[in-house]
């Protein structure tokens, strides 16, 4: 065999220098079996106290368990959500942001904003679906004494004679809380003036302040007010009875056939994560969602644990989408 010319040897000497050199600068993967080895950061898009901040303390406290790692937990509230969901779509995808989605960043908000400052498909890739969670129609007590309504059908009865007069308060444009309030008046012919808030805190203050007459707000964040008295429950708006609630009817069952509107809240991470990553958080997500200390937290918000897989979490959101798309539709709900 003959020894390759020196000026071969030199060629490929500089061509191998060069390779490695370029392997040097590409990012380098995260080990899964490291994962993770630093804190890791859940960017929850409205602010403290809300049902999205609810889900994402829980889960954090369980993962910090498991990872043995400081697991934040970051709110960034504005614009019904999408400012905190612009900023995870610009993190690195390197599996220590996430962002703890809802129906609204993720099935809602592309159908009644303009232009978002994400898309909620191509930015991210699902993880796992957290919780489902019913809304709840519930009127400042006050004001429920005040004009006799104890039913939604007393309810319907007022809105129609006082068309525009009853201030719904939500967590903010384009949000489930908003919508489900939107169906609701185009299932039943009526008109409330909406007044959105920043979150389900400050609507829920002024809600029972009396500055705001009603909400239909996410369970979990209004169950230990629900418990005080200090907010009054008229329908759930699922087709099915909460069982942290049995007594309080199915809207459906409360006289408006046909309605059926939910809230849901799961873990994305930005666009490009490496996919063993994305799994191996997802079963550690599922494996606290099966603790029983977890569960009864969540049950006892009314909420029902799932932890499912990205595949199935991705075909979740996308039926979701199409649902409150056609529901955006009917209602005429536009956030400019």
């Amino acid at each position: 065999m003959h020894a390759a010319p020196a000026r071969g040897r030199s060629v490929l000497a500089a061509l191998g220098t060069a390779a490695l050199a370029a392997a040097f600068l590409l990012p380098a993967a995260p080990a899964l079996a490291d994962y993770p080895e630093r804190d890791v950061k859940i960017i929850v898009p409205f602010p403290a106290g809300g049902t999205t901040d609810i889900a994402a303390r829980i889960v954090a406290a369980e993962l910090g368990k498991t990872w043995k790692k400081a697991v934040v937990v970051d709110n960034k509230a504005g614009a019904g959500g999408n400012v905190g969901t612009a900023e995870a779509a610009r993190a690195t995808p390197d599996g220590y942001t996430l962002l703890m989605g809802t129906v609204s960043t993720h099935a809602i908000n592309q159908s009644v904003y303009a232009k978002l400052p994400y898309d909620p498909v191509k930015d991210f890739v699902p993880v796992t679906l957290v919780i489902p969670v019913p809304n709840i129609l519930e009127l400042n007590p006050g004001f429920a004494d005040k004009h006799g309504i104890r039913n939604v059908a007393d309810l319907i009865k007022y809105l129609k004679a006082n068309p525009g007069t009853v201030n719904m308060a939500s967590t903010g444009n384009g949000t489930s809380t908003h919508l489900s309030g939107e169906l609701f008046q185009s299932m039943t012919g009526t008109r409330m003036t909406h007044v959105p808030y920043k979150g389900s805190s400050p609507a829920l203050t002024d809600v029972m302040a009396g500055s705001a007459d009603l909400i239909f707000d996410n369970l979990p964040s209004s169950m230990g007010f629900l418990k005080s008295n200090k907010l009054r429950p008229l329908a759930v708006t699922t087709a099915q009875r909460s069982p942290a609630l049995p007594d309080v009817p199915t809207m459906a069952e409360a006289g408006v056939p046909g309605y059926d509107a939910s809230s849901w809240f799961g873990l994305l991470a930005p666009a490009g994560t490496p996919q063993p990553v994305v799994d191996k958080i997802q079963r550690d997500v599922a494996a606290a969602l099966q603790q029983e200390s977890v569960r009864a937290q969540l049950q006892a918000q009314g909420a029902t644990p799932s932890g499912n897989t990205p595949a199935q979490f991705k075909q979740f959101m996308a039926q979701e989408s199409a649902k409150w798309a056609e529901v955006v539709k009917q209602s005429g709900a536009k956030v400019d």
